[in-house]
């Protein structure tokens, strides 16, 4: 790398760039894998599904804790990330073809992972705010999935949060300088595809569990 592109890699590795990315593994991406875990109990059905939801809304404070140990995060990470996205040009020197690639697949998965967290907020979170403990979240997800337009949105969300995810676990490891040596940039990259496969897999696991009986 010249000393030019070191320069510019040093920039960006600035405190709002390092903040973005840990943001990016925890608290947002350890919520990620908890919020597909609990939402594979649709698999052993609507109270199994219910009660796991309730679990996680009976959790003392939730309410504080969502707002400032999700919502703010996300919309932290969501809109720097934006800004990143507006500044950075993806095929600037200094970035081989591989990370050139890597920095548009982060943008477009990010882009809409952002969308679909409003779309889902809009869809599952902010409804019967008055009562939301006693709503049958189960019996809401499967009349909203039985519309094909619906399930491809939240099939596309998924995926997209998952592998925007994956990615993130490399640049962040990248960003922290953990990838000093050819051999942990493998072992990186096989987490990282782990992470992927098993995160889309639970998240598709229970988008099949909501569809309607025949």
């Amino acid at each position: 790398m010249t000393g030019g592109a070191r320069s510019v890699e040093d920039a960006r590795r600035n405190w709002p760039s390092r903040l973005h990315s840990i943001s990016g593994i925890v608290p947002i991406g350890a919520f990620l894998a908890l919020h597909l875990w609990t939402n594979a109990s649709a698999v052993d059905g609507a109270d199994a599904y219910n009660a796991a939801a309730r679990r996680m809304q009976q959790v003392p404070l939730a309410v504080v804790w969502e707002i400032f140990l999700i919502g703010v995060p996300i919309f932290f990470h969501g809109v720097y990330g934006f800004y990143l996205a507006a500044t950075d040009r993806p095929a600037r020197a200094g970035r081989t073809p591989a990370r050139r690639a890597l920095a548009v697949f982060q943008r477009v998965t990010g882009a809409a992972a952002f969308a679909f967290i409003l779309f889902h907020l809009w869809t599952a979170r902010l409804v019967q705010l008055h009562d939301h403990g006693n709503l049958d979240l189960f019996r809401l997800m499967q009349a909203s999935l039985a519309s094909p337009w619906i399930r491809a949105a939240y099939t596309a969300g998924i995926l997209a949060a998952a592998g925007h995810f994956s990615a993130g676990v490399w640049t962040f490891c990248e960003t922290w300088g953990f990838l000093p040596r050819s051999r942990a940039r493998y072992a990186v990259a096989l987490a990282s595809a782990g992470v992927f496969f098993l995160l889309a897999g639970l998240g598709l696991k229970s988008l099949s569990a909501f569809r309607l009986p025949l």
